[in-house]
């Protein structure tokens, strides 16, 4: 390596801590090269060669971006949200003799500005690569049970969590498009402090054999008919030993602070917690409170998830209705799938959630 000013961008970045720095970090003790490195906070720089790694931001560092001088290459992560004025920005910053520019995404649609501009239609000097759990040296067996497991449950998203492909959001999609806009948006976001939140929201579900235990974290902003919810961390694991479950709700920041609802439906398990220190009571449950929390949370003018819940943002885009196998028609049924996330959260809004009731208009599978 010469000396190399290597650019490490993504849409967005709250701090360094949302950046890829971990991740270079950790791939330079892994191969035993620390010696040859200074590795700071915020910067990482090659004490033989000069070479040095810079983190931004691409969205809110418009003017800092057309400034910077000199990158040699530059490494965009999570590319599949950048924006199109983000590209128009970045592109002509990359100027230097011989730079290149490196992409590296999960593609969501096809109408995404990334997808576009380097899959559908690629400049003529771009080198594009698929590269699936195939090509992974490490990829182990649980991963492998896993993705067969998705295989035969729901090919559709099979397909884009392990073979790359896109997905298109579509009607039977039960938190899609609301009026042509999406009702949740993937970010990084850091929780406010003027003013804080004024409350903390946990939910839990459990699950084991097949469907995980769940712990999310949120809260709320602003006031009906603009009040929109923050999705900030999440805690999920399929076949957790309840002896374990502490330990999984530990890695939620806050989880024994605030008080938690649970899922009523394990009160055995809620009194477990409760003796390991955890403030956690059942949520109220009754008939129809699913779709009265589907309704309660459909109401947000945005649900801002945070990019390193995974799990909630696959069933953001999988929760689905289901659809008539002859005429491809929508019906009001709910497919009990892909919701966990979702349950939690709907049982953290324990007592804010208006009880309509079955109105026989809607049915679950």
């Amino acid at each position: 390596m010469g000396r190399e000013r290597i650019g490490c961008f993504r849409e967005l970045q709250s701090s360094i801590k949302d950046s890829v720095h971990q991740v270079i970090k950790e791939q330079i003790f892994e191969m035993g090269l620390a010696a040859y490195f200074k590795i700071t906070d915020d910067s990482i720089v090659c004490r033989t060669t000069g070479a040095h790694f810079i983190f931004k931001g691409l969205r809110h560092n418009a003017m800092e971006i057309k400034s910077t001088e000199g990158i040699t290459i530059c490494w965009v992560e999570e590319a599949q949200l950048v924006s199109e004025e983000s590209w128009q920005i970045l592109i002509p910053t990359i100027r230097v003799q011989g730079s290149e520019i490196w992409i590296s995404f999960n593609p969501v649609s096809m109408d995404d500005p990334t997808y576009k501009r380097f899959v559908a239609n690629p400049p003529p000097n771009a080198y594009v690569l698929k590269v699936g759990w195939q090509d992974n040296p490490f990829f182990s067996e649980t991963q492998n049970i896993e993705r067969l497991w998705l295989k035969e449950n729901d090919y559709d998203a099979y397909t884009h969590v392990w073979e790359g492909e896109c997905r298109q959001l579509s009607d039977d999609v039960i938190f899609g498009e609301n009026h042509g806009k999406l009702r949740w948006v993937i970010e990084a976001f850091e929780e406010p402090h003027d003013p804080p939140p004024e409350r903390i929201f946990f939910g839990a579900d459990w699950g084991y054999a097949v469907d995980p235990t769940t712990l999310m974290r949120f809260w709320k902003t602003g006031t009906a008919p603009n009040e929109e919810l923050w999705i900030s961390h999440e805690a999920w694991e399929v076949k957790c030993e309840l002896d374990n479950t502490p330990a999984l709700f530990d890695t939620v920041p806050g989880s024994r602070d605030w008080p938690i609802k649970a899922d009523t439906a394990r009160q055995e398990t809620i009194s477990y917690m409760s003796n390991q220190g955890f403030n956690i009571s059942a949520a109220e449950k009754w008939p129809g409170c699913v779709e009265d929390r589907i309704e309660h949370l459909k109401a947000y003018k945005m649900i801002h998830i945070h990019e390193r819940c995974k799990h909630m943002q696959f069933e953001a885009r999988n929760y689905r209705f289901k659809r008539d196998r002859q005429t491809g028609l929508v019906l009001p049924v709910i497919i009990d799938k892909h919701n966990h996330c979702w349950d939690a959260i709907g049982y953290g809004l324990d007592g804010y959630i208006q009880q309509r009731g079955v109105d026989n208009v809607w049915a679950r599978q």
